[in-house]
């Protein structure tokens, strides 16, 4: 039997490669969806530059064929592409399960358009059931705990993937995931997160997102749910 959860993936990494012109530089997410936009990608022999947000991305994009460079060497992108935790209705979202939010955040900033693929069931009132994830520095992580608690959230250490330890990002930093519950203001926390001496970055991601594609899990529908603002100015 079919995965449905899978086939919309694949049918919302479909529809994003129409906003792909074939000398765009394009930035590269992160998780299940964004691979499969990767892997499409490549498929249709896209030539442009390519900037990856981890080191899993950069190999699978590497390995089928796509120009990966550094983004200081391509500076501005065309067109950042990647998935989502959670979409609530203004479009804000919460990211991070793959643990590569920060590099994320840089290249979706770094974008004239940032487009967000999800199923249908990553769509929430409210943003909160999933834990936002945390990067602080090595040394400031006990701080981090304390100022996470002191906002609210439950704060565990995410632990790798190979169940050994705890997951370090690629870029050498411990990874916490911090539950808020039902958030109510969403800026609000993203800014108090920021605040937090030592935090590297984090999976609240406020005002980015200029287009989300939604592919329905229960047809064949692709939404297209776009920012009254078109999203964060951009370079």
């Amino acid at each position: 039997m079919s995965d449905p959860r899978a086939a919309a993936r694949d049918r919302v990494a479909q529809e994003a490669l129409a906003l792909v012109e074939p000398a765009m530089a394009l930035g590269l997410g992160t998780g299940d969806t964004a691979l499969r936009f990767v892997a499409a990608l490549a498929a249709r022999g896209h030539r442009g530059p390519c900037v990856a947000t981890s080191g899993e991305t950069a190999a699978l994009a590497r390995a089928r064929g796509l120009d990966v460079r550094a983004l200081p060497e391509v500076g501005a992108l065309d067109l950042a592409v990647d998935g989502a935790d959670e979409v609530d209705p203004a479009l804000d979202l919460v990211k991070g399960g793959g643990g590569a939010m920060t590099r994320e955040r840089i290249v979706a900033a770094s974008a004239a358009r940032f487009v967000v693929l999800v199923d249908s069931g990553k769509l929430v009132a409210r943003l909160g059931a999933f834990p936002v994830a945390v990067e602080p520095l090595p040394e400031a992580r006990v701080l981090v705990e304390r100022r996470l608690a002191a906002l609210g959230a439950t704060v565990v250490a995410r632990p790798a993937r190979s169940g050994t330890g705890p997951w370090i990002t690629d870029l050498g930093n411990p990874l916490l995931d911090a539950r808020f519950g039902p958030i109510a203001d969403a800026k609000a926390l993203s800014a108090a997160l920021d605040a937090i001496p030592g935090v590297v970055g984090h999976g609240l991601f406020v005002g980015m997102a200029s287009l989300v594609l939604v592919a329905d899990l229960a047809g064949t529908a692709v939404r297209r749910l776009e920012a009254p603002s078109g999203g964060l100015p951009r370079p």
